[in-house]
C-alpha cells in the first residue's frame, strides 16, 4: 500500500510517492519524465545495495539510465565533487528536456540537485531519497546546496524536483544510527507546530524506527504532508517556511565545528540543537519550563544525543560554534537568527537573542 503527498506548486508542482517496493515501479514513475539519457546519480553505499535493482526497473521501461557513482559521505557535498558531476552531465549531452536521478540520501540529493539546477540554468531532477532524513526532509521542498568550511549549505539554490518517489523498505539497510539521526528530523516536526504528532510519536517512533511498516508510513507521509503544506505557502523561505530550521542554527555551526565528520551526523546535530533551542526559549522566558526536559527525554528513548557533552570526541569549544552561527546563512546584519517556541509546536522566528544567553546554553 501507498501514499502519495503533492507539492501545490502551480506549474512546478509534483508529487511525492511513499510506500514498499516503489523502486519496483520507478521505470513506470519516471518514464513520462525521462528523454534521452538518464543520469542515476548515487554513492558507493546505495550502489552496492541497490542500484542494479533500480536500473533493472529503470532499462525494463526502455529508459537509457547511466549510473554516477560517487563516494559515500558529507565530503561529497563539496566543490570538489560538484565540478565533475556538472562537467559529466554536460558530457553525456543533457538540455533542458532531461531528467537527473538523485538516488541516495541528504548529501546526493543536495549535490545532484544543485548541479541539475546549474548545468544549462536548469535541467529537470527526480529524487529517490534512501534515508530516512532523506524521505522526510530534504528531499522535499527544492533546497539544494554544498557545503564550505565557513558553514553548511552556504552555496545553494531552489531548484524543485518533478517526483519524489520515498521506497520505505529502502530503509531496511540503512544502518541503526543512520536511522536514528534521521528520525530527528520527524521529531522537528512535532516540536515545530504539531503537539499532537509529537504525542503520537512519543507513543509510537520505537515502532516505526524499528519498521513496523503501518507505522513506519504514516510516520513519513505525516511529515512530508506537513513540509509539503509550508513549502507551498513559503516556497523561498521568506516566512513560515524558516520554521523548519528549528535547531538548525545550532546544528549546523556543531557540523562545522566539527569538521562534517562522523563525529556527529546532521540529524544528531539537529537533535543537539533542537534541545538548546527548547532551554534557550525557557531560559529567556518564552517557553514554559519542563517542555526542553520533555523533548529531550524523547530523543533519548530512541537513542539521540541531546547535550554538547554527547557529541564523540568531546565537545567543541563555545566561540568556535558561536563564530560558525554568526556565518549561518539565515543571518542577517551580523545578527543570529533563531527558531525558538513557546512551547512544544509553537514555534517562532527571532534576531533578538543576547548572546551571553546562547553562550550560557551552549556552556550546558
Amino acid at each position: 500500500m501507498s501514499e502519495t503527498v503533492d507539492v501545490l506548486l502551480g506549474s512546478r508542482s509534483y508529487r511525492i510517492h511513499i510506500g514498499r517496493d516503489l523502486i519496483k515501479q520507478a521505470g513506470a514513475l519516471l518514464a513520462p519524465l525521462a528523454h534521452g539519457v538518464v543520469p542515476v546519480v548515487t554513492d558507493e553505499n546505495v550502489a552496492r545495495l541497490h542500484l542494479e535493482e533500480l536500473l533493472a526497473s529503470l532499462r525494463s521501461h526502455k529508459i537509457d539510465a547511466r549510473p554516477i557513482v560517487l563516494p559515500a559521505g558529507e565530503t561529497t557535498k563539496s566543490f570538489k565533487s560538484l565540478e565533475p558531476l556538472c562537467r559529466e552531465l554536460i558530457r553525456l549531452g543533457l538540455d533542458r528536456t532531461g531528467l537527473v536521478v538523485a538516488f541516495g540520501g541528504g548529501v546526493i540529493g543536495d549535490l545532484a540537485g544543485l548541479a541539475a539546477g546549474l548545468v544549462k540554468r536548469g535541467i529537470g531532477h527526480a529524487h529517490i531519497p534512501t534515508t530516512l532524513l532523506a524521505q522526510v526532509d530534504s528531499s522535499v521542498g527544492g533546497k539544494t546546496a554544498i557545503d564550505v568550511p565557513e558553514g553548511k549549505n552556504l552555496i545553494g539554490l531552489f531548484h524543485q524536483p518533478r517526483i519524489v518517489i520515498a521506497d520505505t523498505e529502502l530503509l531496511s539497510t540503512l544502518p541503526p544510527r543512520e536511522m536514528r539521526a534521521g528520525y530527528a528530523e520527524v521529531a522537528k516536526c512535532g516540536a515545530v507546530g504539531d503537539a499532537e504528532f509529537f504525542g503520537w510519536l512519543e507513543a509510537n517512533a520505537l515502532q516505526a524506527l524499528l519498521g513496523h511498516p503501518v507505522a513506519l508510513g504514516h510516520m513519513i507521509a505525516h511529515s512530508c504532508r506537513m513540509k509539503a503544506d509550508i513549502v507551498a505557502r513559503d516556497e523561498r523561505e521568506s516566512g513560515e517556511r524558516a520554521l523548519l530550521n528549528l535547531g538548525h542554527t545550532f546544528s549546523h555551526a556543531l557540523e562545522a565545528a566539527t569538521g562534517y565528520s562522523a563525529r556527529l551526523l546532521h540529524g544528531e546535530a539537529v537533535a543537539i540543537g533542537m534541545v538548546l533551542a527548547f532551554r534557550l526559549s525557557e531560559r529567556l522566558g518564552y517557553s514554559p519550563k519542563g517542555e526542553s526536559e520533555r523533548l529531550a527525554h524523547h530523543l533519548k528513548t530512541v537513542r539521540l544525543p541531546t547535550a554538547l557533552a554527547d557529541i564523540s570526541g568531546g565537545p567543541p569549544e563555545a566561540d568556535a560554534v558561536l563564530q560558525h552561527m554568526k556565518h549561518d546563512k539565515k543571518a542577517e546584519r551580523q545578527s543570529i537568527k533563531f527558531v525558538l517556541v513557546r512551547g512544544l509546536g509553537r514555534a517562532f522566528l527571532t534576531s533578538d537573542v543576547p548572546e551571553d544567553a546562547v553562550r550560557s546554553v551552549l556552556a550546558g
